[in-house]
């Protein structure tokens, strides 16, 4: 259990400071609390002697009021400072869990949901911050504390201190194995809450097209189930909770039982006076708090537990793709592309989706690649920039392999307009800039206008400082392939890579942004993927990909002429778009 809470150690250390006034303030309540029933005591034995006066009383009860005053500040100054390094603790620990999650690879996504991050990063980190806050607190209370009660017990009376400890035993030994069925309960209550999520998730990313196909009704099922059956397991958790608790109650009153019997019989003998019986009572009381504080923390740590070794689980995750040289270059990429016999395989798939493909790309060339459906375009250009992993050596830019190159300097080098156009969020500009520092005015306009987007701004609102809505709902598929489009242009690349980044625009429109892009581009790489042959005609070469290999390279003219698997795709998309022109 101590290894799941290693990675908090940096946290610890780092808020010391806060923690330890926070802890002696509470050491200080904890000291308080411990002499009202000696003041007690001391009060009801002048009462019973017949020597008390109001005077004295007074006294008394103006000591209770100045320690209740004490307490009060103390229990607010470690309220304070404890419950607000827990926060620390929640913040440091899910910045982290983004952080690294930003490192994660590709192929990290492909096998995790999420939803199941996302509970990860909220229903977990928050079973963490419950276990450095008010788990602490417990632990403090039922270590500090209930030995300090155990000894001022000890003081008044050793047989009735022992007499009253009794169910103690009985208290640890059913403790030890409720919270090991809590923690079994709480790792499904956990996991059942991921599932819920994704569940909940994709419902609600998926709304458009539940409300098109009318399954309202079996998507609120599937989601119910789910529902139910986190319910389910939240209910048998509760149940071993609910039996913890009374139990505890349960055994701290016979000792209060067993207390009024034998206490009363010593304070009848006089071996003890009756402040200190009634003393004893208090401090019986009191240790009733730290009995069920260490029930308490048992449980929090249970569920903190559970929850770091889920997030371990993700820490521990290593990035496939890293830098792989102590030095790798950084200096400026002029955009010579090079691919070497590159084969890849998808995990757990039998056969290559790339299969023994050579190219060369020329610095400052535009190149197109074509292919039906399914014959690995997407997958040749993610490799370029490393978003899937080849073997060494197998891709070159200007000459260097690419694992020999500064993974940020290769990305920073590479505009990546993917066929899905996400857009976050945010205003038009902020999705353009994209976090960009320094970028003039002139050139976000350059990139509107390059992409098209210009002619749309004056339809928004607040033009470019509107806000979109989640994933660009507020777009048009069009507009949105058109503000990726311009995203990729602001900081014009040395690389460009297009993978049927027009297919929501008309031809028209497409053409013109083509030829505005390579206008803007002469003498730079631009890589252009498009079903349309019509519109990557100005390529100065053309490859051609059919079930992972390359068939056919050129120009277009010569790839017509050889009437081959270019010829077929040429006509087919000139039968498309005479069909489009007819309606």
């Amino acid at each position: 259990m101590l290894r799941d809470f290693k990675p908090l150690k940096t946290y610890f250390i780092e808020n010391r400071i806060a923690l330890i006034l926070g802890l002696s303030s509470l050491l200080l309540v904890d000291a308080l609390q411990l002499f009202i029933p000696r003041i007690i005591k001391k009060s009801i034995d002048l009462l019973t002697a017949g020597l008390a006066s109001s005077g004295l009383l007074l006294n008394y009860a103006l000591i209770i009021v100045g320690i209740a005053i004490a307490m009060a500040i103390f229990r607010y100054i470690w309220r304070y400072l404890v419950f607000g390094h827990s926060r620390k603790v929640e913040e440091a620990l899910r910045n982290r869990m983004y952080e690294h999650l930003q490192t994660l690879s590709l192929s990290f996504y492909w096998k995790t949901k999420t939803g199941d991050l996302m509970a990860r990063t909220v229903n977990d980190i928050d079973a963490v911050r419950m276990a450095t806050g008010m788990g602490l607190v417990a632990l403090t209370d039922g270590v500090v504390l209930g030995l300090a009660t155990v000894g001022f017990m000890l003081y008044i009376n050793i047989k009735l201190t022992l007499v009253s400890l009794i169910p103690t035993p009985f208290i640890v030994y059913l403790t030890l194995i409720i919270t090991r069925r809590m923690g079994r309960e709480f790792g499904q209550v956990q996991q059942t809450f991921s599932e819920l999520t994704e569940s909940v998730r994709e419902a609600l990313a998926g709304i458009r097209v539940i409300k098109a196909y009318n399954r309202q009704s079996w998507e609120y099922s599937r989601v119910k189930d789910q529902g139910d059956t986190y319910i389910k397991n939240n209910l048998d958790l509760a149940r071993t909770l609910a039996l913890f608790f009374p139990m505890m109650m349960l055994f701290t009153n016979l000792g209060l039982a067993v207390v009024i019997w034998f206490g009363g019989r010593l304070t009848i003998l006089g071996d003890i006076t009756t402040g200190d019986f009634v003393a004893f009572i208090s401090y019986l009381n009191l240790l009733t708090w730290p009995m069920m504080a260490l029930g308490w923390v048992t449980n929090l740590i249970q569920r903190a537990s559970v929850s770091m070794r889920r997030i371990n689980g993700i820490l521990h995750e290593v990035p496939e793709i890293t830098n792989q040289t102590a030095n790798p270059f950084r200096g400026a990429i002029r955009g010579g592309i090079c691919l070497k016999h590159v084969t890849f395989f998808y995990p757990k798939e039998r056969y290559p989706v790339l299969n023994d493909i050579d190219l060369r790309i020329e610095a400052g060339h535009t190149v197109a690649v074509v292919g039906g459906v399914g014959s690995g375009k997407s997958t040749l250009l993610q490799i370029i920039p490393r978003l899937m992993e080849t073997g060494r050596g197998m891709v070159q830019i200007d000459g260097i392999p690419i694992h020999d190159i500064d993974l940020r300097n290769l990305r920073g080098s590479i505009g990546f307009v993917t066929q899905e156009s996400h857009i976050f969020s945010d205003t038009i500009l902020n999705n353009i800039v994209f976090g960009r520092q320094g970028i003039s005015k002139d050139l976000i306009n350059n990139a509107l206008e390059v992409s098209q987007l210009a002619v749309d701004i004056g339809s928004f609102p607040r033009g470019i400082h509107s806000r979109l809505g989640e994933k660009g709902i507020t777009l048009s598929g069009g507009q949105r392939q058109r503000l990726t489009i311009a995203r990729a242009l602001i900081f014009n690349p040395p690389i460009l890579i297009l993978d049927d980044a027009l297919s929501q625009v008309d031809t028209r429109t497409e053409a013109t942004i083509l030829n505005s892009i390579l206008e803007m581009r002469k003498g730079k790489t631009n890589i252009i993927v498009s079903h349309r042959i019509s519109t990557i005609r100005r390529a100065d070469i053309i490859y051609v990909l059919k079930a992972g290999r390359l068939v056919e390279r050129g120009e277009h003219t010569s790839l017509l002429a050889a009437r081959k698997e270019y010829f077929r795709l040429y006509e087919r998309q000139q039968l498309s778009e005479e069909l489009e022109r007819g309606r």
